[in-house]
C-alpha cells in the first residue's frame, strides 16, 4: 500500500514539476480519477493508524510530532526539486489549506479518537464530500446539477445509515470534535483543489506544511515534555503512515486528482472512504463488519458513478 502511493505521488511530482507554476494542463478526467481514488485510500488508513499511534503517544504528541514529519518531507522534496515559494496571492489560500488539512481536521480527529471508535468516526467522513462540495460551490459560483445533488445525498445518506448503525446508533462526546472537523477539512479541501489549478497540487500540500512548521517544532518540544511518549511497533507505524501517507503522499495525488475532475466530482470518490475504513479496522484493529457491508457498498458505488456522469 505505501509503496504504491509512494510511486504514485513520485510520478505525480515529476508530472507537475515538469511544467511551469502556473500551467493548467494536467492529467485527463480518467487518470485524475485514479489519482484521487488513490488518495483516499490513503485517507481510509488514517483513523486506523491513528489509533495505533495512540497506543504510544499522546493526542496533541502525535499531531505535532506528524505534522512535523510531513514538513520535513515536504520541505526537502521543494528543496531538492528547486522549487521558488509561491507568488504572495497564494499565501493566504495556503494558509487555509494549512489551518484545516494540516493541523484541524488531524487534531480535531485524534482528540476524538481518544473515545470514540474507527466506525462512529467514519460518519464524519461519509459526510464530507457534501459539505466539501458545498463549500465549493459556495467559493467558486459552480453549481452541480439536480442529478449530481441527488446522487450525493443518497451516497451520503447510505454512508451515515451504514456507519451510525456500526456504532450503535449513540452519539458520544467526541461528536462536536468530529463535526468540527468536517467543517475544516472541508475548507482545507475546496482552498486546496482550487490552488490545485494554478500549481502543482503536490506544492499545495508542500508549502502548507512548511508553513505550519515553525509553529509545529515547538508544539511537538511542549507536547511531548508534557503527555510523554512510550512507543511501540504499532505507534511507531501508526505515526509514520498519518505523517507519510496521510499528510503528504495521499494529498499530493489527492490535490491532482481534483485539479484534473473538480472538486465536487472529486469529493463524491470520498463517499467510499469510510467503508475501506471499516475494511482497515477488521483487519488491523479487530473490528468486526455487519451483513449491511456488501450491501452498503453497492449502494456508494452506484451514487459514485452517477456523481461522476452528471453534468455540473
Amino acid at each position: 500500500m505505501t509503496t504504491q502511493s509512494s510511486a504514485t505521488a513520485q510520478s505525480a511530482i515529476a508530472v507537475s514539476t515538469s511544467r511551469p507554476s502556473g500551467h493548467n494542463a494536467g492529467p485527463g478526467t480518467g487518470t485524475g480519477t485514479l489519482l484521487a481514488a488513490l488518495g483516499v485510500v490513503a485517507f481510509s488508513l488514517t483513523f486506523p493508524a491513528t489509533a495505533w499511534g495512540l497506543e504510544g503517544f499522546g493526542a496533541w504528541s502525535l499531531v505535532a510530532v506528524r505534522s512535523v514529519l510531513a514538513a520535513l518531507i515536504a520541505g526537502g522534496c521543494l528543496l531538492a526539486l528547486r522549487v521558488p515559494p509561491p507568488a504572495r496571492r497564494h499565501w493566504a489560500g495556503l494558509a487555509v489549506v494549512a489551518g484545516g488539512v494540516v493541523v484541524g481536521f488531524p487534531l480535531l480527529t485524534t482528540l476524538a479518537l481518544r473515545t470514540s471508535t474507527t466506525a462512529h468516526a467514519a460518519v464524519v467522513v461519509g459526510l464530507l464530500p457534501l459539505t466539501t462540495a458545498l463549500l465549493s460551490a459556495l467559493r467558486t459560483g459552480v453549481r452541480p446539477s439536480r442529478t449530481f445533488w441527488a446522487a450525493a445525498l443518497a451516497g451520503a445518506g447510505a454512508v451515515v445509515a451504514f456507519t451510525v448503525q456500526q456504532s450503535g446508533g449513540a452519539l458520544t462526546t467526541a461528536d462536536l470534535y468530529l463535526f468540527g472537523a468536517l467543517l475544516v477539512c472541508a475548507a482545507g479541501y475546496t482552498e486546496g483543489g482550487r490552488l490545485a489549478r494554478v500549481m502543482p497540487g503536490w506544492q499545495v500540500i508542500g508549502w502548507a506544511l512548511v508553513l505550519c512548521l515553525p509553529v509545529g517544532v515547538p508544539a511537538a518540544w511542549l507536547a511531548l515534555a508534557h503527555e510523554g511518549a512510550h512507543p511501540n511497533v504499532h505507534s511507531v507505524a501508526g505515526l509514520l503512515w498519518v505523517a507519510a501517507g496521510s499528510q503528504f503522499l495521499g494529498l499530493v495525488v489527492w490535490y491532482r486528482g481534483m485539479a484534473a475532475i473538480g472538486v465536487p466530482k472529486a469529493s463524491q470518490l470520498q463517499l467510499a472512504q469510510p467503508l475501506l475504513t471499516l475494511v482497515w479496522s477488521v483487519l488491523l484493529l479487530g473490528e468486526q463488519l455487519t451483513a449491511a457491508a456488501p450491501l452498503t457498498a453497492a449502494a456508494v458505488l452506484v451514487c459514485i458513478a452517477v456523481t461522476q456522469r452528471a453534468r455540473g
